[in-house]
């Protein structure tokens, strides 16, 4: 049989790193367009409460996304010991492009997948350039493409990553705004020949398209004289919040049951990470459907200290625990590991993974 293997991962975290004190002089506003008089020492520490994030890290004015998906995707591909001419598809999930720094101006022409490839230097025509526009789910989409291009032949080595520049998408005077990071993840996804079965187990996708198209849009500043950008990302966070709770965990247990796996049987869960607070909230609830309680250290969290960086959180957090830098998580040989996330329009997806033996 033909597996889907992961065979080599990179990440790159950009060098700023921005606390919660950075936002203590920010004039925030309400849905109503109105300024909060609260001082920004209070708005900055209640939002940490709710969400634990207490930094996240900025790319570097002089960066663009299209440039730090290429430095995950070269660590990836020198993890995996390839030859980049090798790859048959380079399939990049992302939301926003390029965005100028100064203007905020949205590019995405060239795709963002094609000026990968053309940082890498590859010359090889068939390997196809592939951009994957899912909202925060896209990297995990990316990875299910990937694995669906091996599976019907068509490709035995798939470049799959996750960038995004959040920070330059989001609006200054909306308090989400401090969610928002920036970063990029990447693996390499390889056709492996076995009588054993491992890799990619299984996976589903969802997609929402009814009264959660309005969850999270791009839109008008909440300040009404704002002069920046006039799209800027515009998230409903309570019908976010009711949304995944509601959801996302019976989707995880379909998944699991389709697969005839228990929830025991699953050794960590590597969920995309928004808001620290939702996330231990589905792990409990998705164990409660078991009628169990989660088990300490199932799910790594990174959100505490590198925000909500959409894309790049799954493929990022994948390295980082399998580069021994996300202690005390680690990966041991037959584990089995659920890849999930959640995210616009409302779209979830989920993967469960075996590593080798």
């Amino acid at each position: 049989m033909i597996n889907s293997v992961i065979t080599g991962s990179g990440h790159y975290l950009p060098n700023r790193i921005i606390k919660n004190s950075h936002f203590h002089n920010y004039e925030f506003f309400d849905e109503n367009g109105e300024k909060i008089e609260k001082p920004g020492h209070e708005i900055t520490q209640k939002f940490e409460d709710i969400t634990e994030i207490k930094e996240r890290r900025y790319v570097e004015d002089d960066l663009l996304n299209s440039d730090i998906a290429t430095f995950a995707a070269k660590k990836a591909i020198e993890d995996a010991r390839i030859n980049p001419e090798e790859l048959d598809y380079i399939i990049v999930g992302h939301n926003f492009g390029d965005i100028d720094p100064i203007g905020r101006q949205i590019d995405i022409m060239p795709s963002i997948s094609a000026k990968v490839k053309h940082n890498l230097g590859i010359q090889n025509l068939k390997c196809k350039p592939y951009d994957m526009t899912f909202g925060c789910p896209g990297w995990v989409e990316s990875f299910i493409l990937g694995h669906q291009f091996i599976q019907a032949k068509i490709a035995k080595k798939v470049l799959v990553i996750g960038s995004d520049t959040l920070s330059r998408a989001s609006d200054p005077h909306d308090r989400s705004a401090m969610i928002f990071a920036d970063g990029a993840g990447a693996v390499v996804l390889e056709a492996k020949e076995d009588e054993h079965k491992y890799g990619v187990l299984t996976h589903a996708t969802l997609s929402y398209t009814g009264d959660e198209m309005t969850y999270l849009v791009n839109g008008k500043s909440l300040n009404p004289d704002y002069e920046g950008s006039i799209k800027n990302i515009n998230m409903k966070g309570r019908k976010v919040y009711e949304f995944v709770l509601k959801n996302v965990p019976p989707a995880i247990k379909e998944l699991l049951d389709e697969a005839n796996l228990d929830i025991d049987e699953i050794d960590k869960i590597l969920l995309h990470q928004a808001n620290a607070k939702m996330d231990h909230a589905m792990i409990q609830r998705l164990y409660k459907l078991y009628g169990k309680k989660a088990p300490e250290n199932v799910d790594p969290m990174t959100v505490q200290f590198l925000g909500n960086t959409s894309v790049a959180t799954v493929p990022t957090m994948f390295d980082l625990i399998a580069k021994g830098q996300l202690q005390p998580h680690h990966f041991n040989a037959n584990d089995k590991i659920i890849m999930a996330s959640v995210g616009a329009t409302m779209n979830i997806n989920a993967v469960i993974y075996q590593f080798e033996k």
